[in-house]
């Protein structure tokens, strides 16, 4: 289990965290009240122990106290949602994963 700080980097408009040195980012577009998130990056060697599922759950717990609506581009983020039914409350009406 790692220990993830999430921030927001509306300049480059992806999600950030540095594990060890490295960055991890979720690249985002937000558009009338949703987001779209479009690209995971994950360097090499940090996915292992699941650290990716780890950093899309935090961004999906951070997007969820906003009042926005995700949009799920990417599909690494598409089938982390398939997984973990939970985040399906963020989507918009009509968007199913």
């Amino acid at each position: 289990m790692y220990d993830i700080e999430i921030s927001k980097n509306e300049l480059l408009r992806q999600f950030e965290t540095e594990i060890g040195g490295k960055l991890a980012t979720i690249e985002y577009v937000e558009q009338e009240r949703k987001i779209f998130l479009t690209k995971v990056s994950v360097p090499y060697g940090l996915n292992e122990n699941g650290f990716e599922e780890q950093f899309i759950e935090k961004v999906l717990s951070t997007i969820a106290v906003g009042k926005l609506r995700l949009v799920p581009t990417c599909p690494s983020v598409v089938a982390f949602m398939r997984k973990n039914r939970a985040f399906k409350r963020l989507l918009p009406v009509g968007v199913r994963v």
